[in-house]
């Protein structure tokens, strides 16, 4: 194996082992590789071998002696932690002149912002800032049907927990009597028709790429039927359509449509239009208007890239440089409505909040920061290429954030009793975190104890165990309850490091564990754990939103006071 990852696996293993009292488990290490170095997900059994070999080298090691090996190799550690230095991911655009860049982000308010939105927010915002330009937030509510004021709402509040700021905010909608107008340009000059085929013969035709009837009507004949869409045909039996190429390669150049019917109350300006523009159609004629310099999009829209140029060469309109990127899905996390709402429905999920979805919404209730969404996204850079990342990869840039700021608390699960007899103390003093300066807190300790199940199954008569931060314990006596003896000076190598809690003083809480939502495309039953757990009293005190690591467990944000919910290792 290449020195250098040796090297690293040995820097981390240090560095959890010190933060832990002398000792690190191989999972942990394992988790912390793959999370900075996904591409050796194909050598993980290769990798394990190597740092089952670092790990248990490293625990056999006094914490004087661990700490001398990190001044010696690795001093970085002990330092305290810097801000974490932006990685500019983007390409530097074509013709751009610096403060006369504008960039847009068009979501339409028809479902809750996921993380595909924040990928085209962050773009477009970053790039606006790149060059001291402008950026434009527009609601693309075009469509009375499928869009509401409390997705709108929901965007404007996602949005804004992402940190994105907009120097220009409008709605689609605030332009329909542009659209009426360029509609009724291109009508006039022929460029344009009113289709009134029946919805299967229109999709027959264009694969068969032949013109239909309506397409050879005069313009008078087209105007008149205009005029009808107004107030007399019904949804469905008329369209506009823009006259392209029925020959075309690219379907979407075949005579595709511009406005249809909808009779549908608006949530913003109410029953006063019946005829709405399609999203190619109108998306065109507001970036030429809105002075749009660079039009980012995600790649599925490449090939509307030939119509909305036309258009605008149609009307003599002034046309931005468009760009494509890929777009942005989590493994076995679905961000699409079609398959999110059944599970709503069916109460596999509880609503677009729940804490397994790519939701902006989720991914601020399990505990991810706005700046590691930015970070990762970054990190990404312009690529076209498939983005089907691992969840892991952006909890990486997380954990960097939340690691230097997270309390470390106690706490247990599945618990068990111990009982430790000749404890002389009735308080210990403990750090809130290894390495930065946030103070100490105070726990009151009688000798009845909370362990975890899974530590008291390992637990042996006549072993030593050592309860952190307070010192070891001889085991006396195990089965349903344990009983122990205080050991003064006990050495601490070679012995199982347990986080425990106070009987005296424990919280009972609730412990959310959310899980990848799809297997293999399948649905996993098991994807969201729920437990009871024990944790410090000191849980109380800590503010609802606020990231805490569980020793031994993971980051976890308090939800309230009696549930947190976990957010990654």
């Amino acid at each position: 194996m290449d020195q250098e990852i040796k090297k690293e696996i040995r820097k981390m293993t240090l560095q959890n082992a010190f933060e832990h009292e002398g000792e690190t488990r191989d999972k942990i290490i394992l988790g912390k590789i793959l999370g900075t170095k996904p591409e050796f997900r194909t050598k993980v059994k290769e990798i394990s071998i190597e740092i089952s070999e670092i790990v248990s080298s490293v625990n056999k090691l006094s914490i004087d002696e661990q700490k001398k090996e990190i001044e010696e190799n690795f001093p970085e550690i002990l330092k305290p932690k810097e801000k974490i230095k932006e990685r500019e991911g983007l390409p530097e655009l074509k013709n751009a002149q610096h403060g006369n860049v504008i960039t847009r982000f068009p979501p339409e308010p028809n479902g809750y912002p996921h993380i595909g939105h924040a990928k085209a927010a962050i773009i477009n915002s970053e790039y606006a800032k790149m060059y001291g330009g402008k950026f434009i937030l527009r609601m693309d509510d075009t469509n009375p049907e499928a869009e509401r004021m409390e997705y709108h709402a929901a965007i404007k509040v996602g949005l804004e927990w992402l940190g994105i700021e907009f120097d220009i905010v409008k709605n689609t909608s605030d332009d329909m009597e542009i659209f009426y107008e360029k509609g009724m340009e291109l009508i006039n000059s022929g460029k344009a028709y009113v289709c009134k085929c029946k919805r299967d013969d229109i999709s027959k035709n264009r694969r068969e790429r032949k013109a239909c009837k309506c397409s050879k009507e005069n313009t008078d004949k087209n105007i008149s039927n205009w005029e009808k869409m107004q107030n007399k045909f019904k949804p469905g039996e008329a369209i506009v359509r823009f006259r392209g190429d029925m020959k075309a390669d690219n379907a979407v150049m075949r005579d595709p449509v511009l406005f249809r019917i909808i009779d549908g109350k608006h949530y913003t300006v109410g029953e006063k239009y019946r005829i709405w523009p399609s999203y190619d159609f109108a998306v065109a004629i507001e970036d030429s208007i809105d002075g749009v310099t660079h039009a980012f999009r995600s790649k599925e829209f490449e090939l509307r890239e030939e119509l909305t140029e036309t258009i605008l060469d149609s009307l003599n309109m002034r046309k931005p440089q468009q760009g494509f990127f890929s777009r942005l899905e989590f493994k076995g996390m679905p961000i699409s409505k079609r398959i999110i709402k059944p599970l709503i429905e069916e109460r596999k999920v509880s609503w677009y909040d729940d804490p397994r979805l790519p939701t902006l919404e989720a991914l601020k209730k399990r505990g991810i920061k706005p700046d590691a969404i930015r970070k990762f996204i970054m990190s990404l850079g312009l690529t076209k290429a498939n983005t089907l990342a691992p969840f892991d990869s952006l909890e990486a840039f997380n954990r960097k954030l939340v690691d230097e700021d997270s309390i470390r608390l106690y706490m247990v699960n599945n618990p068990k009793k111990l009982l430790v007899k000749n404890l002389s103390i009735t308080s210990v003093e403990i750090s809130n975190h290894p390495i930065n300066d946030m103070g100490k807190r105070k726990i009151d300790v009688d000798g009845n104890f909370y362990i975890s199940g899974d530590d008291a199954q390992n637990m042996k008569e006549g072993e030593q165990i050592r309860l952190l931060g307070l010192g070891n314990i001889l085991i006396t006596k195990q089965g349903e309850e344990f009983e122990g003896e205080y050991v003064k000076d006990g050495d601490i190598k070679n012995i199982p490091k347990i986080q425990w809690v106070s009987q005296k003083t424990a919280h009972q809480i609730k412990m959310i564990i959310p899980k990848i939502l799809f297997i293999d495309e399948k649905f996993n039953e098991g994807s969201l754990e729920e437990t009871n757990v024990y944790c410090e009293p000191h849980y109380l005190q800590i503010k609802e939103g606020d990231e805490i690591q569980f020793v031994r467990f993971g980051y976890c944000r308090k939800d309230s006071q009696n549930q947190a919910i976990f957010t990654h290792k």
